[in-house]
């Protein structure tokens, strides 16, 4: 099941179909918190079930839970009932802590589970492609020396980041091969930190790192997807768009019918309804406002797939889900 050109037909003008970012909110039909839901195999491919299942959604997605690789590498996760998992505390603080930090196996924390989560969903939908996720290499990075104290070494220790990022840019890839032997039919790249660097820190610490794991993984019948959620993003297109992803996803935090206006017709951009002001605290009549309102602005690219502008979060209203997929519909 070729997600690329699903993709394509799904944003043909006058037949769009959304993808957004959905896959905690099962948590809330399958009776279970958030804690237990990212720590089962079993519970994850129900929960990419439900959303093939109940939803119009061009693919299923797998959760898209940025502390699994960090956790692999040993850094101390914060588990809650009703939020996703959160990395506290500093692995690397300076070259020689970047210099002894291993590539980890697989086996490792939660990523094999993760694995299994994909293999098991892929077995059971069968109508739809099932699209894994993981978090990208300057996020990753950031989670292993403190999203604060990165910014720091970039312009003081450039090379300690480097050395973080090669170490990283190692496991993703490895991570993605086996998300792909899984049977993924594609891999969503979720690189949230970079949005707030640069263009030019971007360029240096960022973009060489996702190209790497793009070029690695990705084929005629495995498409990348890229997702960068930042305000920055407009600033950085052209370096963005030579990264040769599948498709490009972009967060609420900017005006993405002038991305429309000034990207190539051979590109794919998705996003970006905003997953807490609308899918989470908005109203049907809201959500549905703000995406007719997206589809005036957008509807007429054939390079435009709706979404929202981030993963949709765990207590998000299902009636909210519902009336977006229902305004996209027409």
């Amino acid at each position: 099941m070729n997600i690329r050109s699903l993709l394509w037909d799904a944003a043909k003008v006058g037949s769009k179909r959304a993808l957004p970012i959905l896959s905690f909110p099962a948590a809330q039909k399958l009776g279970v918190c958030v804690e237990t839901l990212v720590k089962s195999a079993e519970l994850q491919a129900q929960a990419m079930e439900i959303i093939a299942r109940d939803t119009a959604t061009i693919a299923a997605v797998s959760l898209m839970d940025l502390s699994v690789e960090a956790e692999a590498f040993g850094a101390e996760v914060r588990f809650a009932e009703d939020e996703v998992p959160a990395i506290i505390g500093q692995m690397i603080s300076d070259e020689d802590d970047a210099n002894k930090l291993p590539v980890p196996e697989l086996a490792a924390g939660r990523a094999s589970l993760c694995v299994e989560a994909v293999r098991t969903a892929k077995q059971r939908i069968t109508d739809k492609p099932v699209l894994a996720g993981m978090i990208g290499p300057y996020s990753l990075a950031g989670r292993l020396c403190d999203v604060t104290e990165i910014m720091y070494l970039c312009f003081d220790e450039p090379e300690t980041v480097h050395i973080v990022l090669d170490k990283v840019t190692q496991y993703l890839i490895r991570y993605g091969q086996a998300m792909k032997a899984a049977g993924a039919d594609g891999l969503m790249i979720a690189e949230p930190l970079a949005g707030i660097l640069s263009p030019d820190m971007a360029e240096e610490f960022s973009m060489p790192y996702v190209k790497r794991i793009i070029d690695a993984l990705q084929d005629q019948d495995f498409a990348v997807i890229y997702h960068n959620c930042g305000n920055s993003v407009p600033q950085m297109l052209q370096a963005i768009y030579q990264l040769g992803a599948a498709a490009y996803h972009f967060g609420n935090a900017i005006d993405i019918e002038a991305v429309m206006r000034v990207t190539p017709s051979d590109i794919l951009v998705m996003g970006n309804i905003d997953p807490a002001g609308q899918f989470s605290s908005g109203t049907v009549d809201s959500i549905t406002s703000a995406t007719r309102e997206l589809l005036e602005k957008c509807g007429n690219f054939s390079n435009f797939v709706p979404s929202s502008g981030c993963d949709i979060p765990a207590h998000a209203k299902w009636e909210n889900i519902h009336a977006f997929f229902a305004a996209v519909e027409g």
